[in-house]
């Protein structure tokens, strides 16, 4: 998005990393979904707290993915009527949309704090094989959403700021919803990486 920008290629970096770091869990995951699996058929034993595992990388990867698809514009958004609207009136929508999501993303952090100060307070563990101390997994989720909430709240008052200094065309560009170009101009990166954005390809 503004990845040529500060503070954006900071987050775009740090988040790109915890990221790679999430896939990484995942494929480790599966790795022992997969040995769990042998096991059961041809060992006859079964490793313990596969599935509670498999739960806390679900949460925590979910939470890291919020600021991943927000810096990347892969929110859903509801834009029928966008379409009609003056630019102007446009990027206003845009603004607020931006600054809703910052404020939900703050009540979440809040609620999240709230269940870990719980968990501290009455020593929660899991009712499982693993007996997980709670505060473990939700720490590294509640990371996930803190780094969601820091993301929403710059990106909000960034796009504020666009507004005010009346750059409209660039608050509809960075916050609004990708049209159906940039998303088909997304996928062909992804799909052929080796063409150039003539379609031809490089040597």
């Amino acid at each position: 998005m503004q990845s040529d920008k500060m503070p954006f290629a900071i987050m775009n970096t740090v988040v790109t990393a915890v990221a790679i770091a999430c896939g990484w869990a995942l494929l480790a995951l599966c790795a022992l979904t997969g040995y769990d699996i042998i096991a059961r058929r041809m060992l006859g034993f079964s490793v313990q707290g596969v599935d509670e595992i498999g739960g806390y990388v679900l949460a925590i990867t979910a939470s890291v993915g919020f600021a991943a698809a927000l810096l990347n514009r892969m929110h859903t958004r509801i834009d029928l009527v966008l379409g009609i609207m003056p630019p102007r009136l446009c990027a206003v929508m845009n603004t607020f949309a931006a600054l809703c999501l910052a404020g939900f993303a703050v009540f979440m952090t809040q609620k999240a704090f709230i269940t870990l100060n719980e968990t501290l307070e009455f020593g929660a563990r899991a009712s499982t094989p693993l007996q997980t101390p709670l505060w473990i997994p939700q720490s590294l989720w509640i990371f996930g959403i803190v780094l969601f909430a820091i993301v929403s709240c710059v990106m909000a008052a960034h796009a504020v700021w666009l507004l005010f200094r009346g750059q409209i065309d660039t608050v509809n560009k960075q916050y609004g919803p990708p049209s159906i170009d940039e998303e088909t101009e997304a996928s062909l990166a992804v799909t052929s990486p080796q063409l150039n954005p003539e379609g031809q390809k490089n040597d």
